[in-house]
């Protein structure tokens, strides 16, 4: 046998050995060991439990993430640097309209009803007039509802055109209890008047 052809079984076994070492460390990474120590208190540790340990267990893990917001990365940088408050009061439709556009992109946004409180007071300081509704974004406002304005204001700002996905299942509409049998109304006295 040759020199040669002994040092490649070696080698091979060298990369063996270093494919396995790697995976047993990743697989170490996604792996969690409960046990109970010599005191009795239950141990969770990414090392493996000692020998002397109890009741040792293997758990294996998934990706660890915590949901935070309910905003996108972009989103929640577009409310940061340009906060939109909608200005409105009870104006029917047009007002309707112009708040379902924001919720129907999943903006957040300030609402001022201008009917209410100090809200004309603050659209008249923003716009110099009490035309509404109105829509201010950072420092820009527009005053009247036109879509097509409105959708340009919030894309140069950086809100996305869509909401992001919904994570949670959507609830279903409880069922409504059945209706509890009528009991009729007690009558009520005839009201007598007196002369004066």
């Amino acid at each position: 046998m040759s020199t040669e052809s002994s040092r490649m079984p070696r080698q091979a076994v060298l990369l063996l050995l270093a494919i396995c070492a790697s995976g047993a460390a990743l697989a170490q990474l996604q792996q969690v060991y409960r046990y109970v120590d010599q005191e009795g208190r239950v141990v969770y540790s990414d090392k493996p439990p000692p020998a002397n340990a109890r009741e040792a267990q293997a758990k294996r893990i998934g990706k660890n993430t915590i949901e935070t917001s309910d905003l996108s990365y972009t989103a929640a940088r577009a409310q940061e640097r340009f906060p939109v408050t909608l200005y409105t009061f009870g104006c029917g439709t047009v007002c309707d309209t112009a708040a379902a556009l924001l919720n129907k992109r999943g903006v957040p946004h300030t609402v001022v009803d201008v009917g209410a409180g100090d809200g004309a007071e603050k659209l008249k300081r923003l716009t110099g007039g009490l035309d509404a509704p109105a829509l201010q974004v950072g420092d820009q406002f527009t005053t009247g509802y036109n879509e097509t304005r409105w959708q340009a204001m919030l894309t140069d700002a950086g809100y996305p055109e869509t909401p992001p996905p919904r994570t949670a299942p959507v609830a279903r509409a409880p069922t409504p209890a059945p209706a509890a049998p009528a009991t009729p109304a007690a009558p009520t006295p005839p009201k007598t008047e007196y002369p004066q």
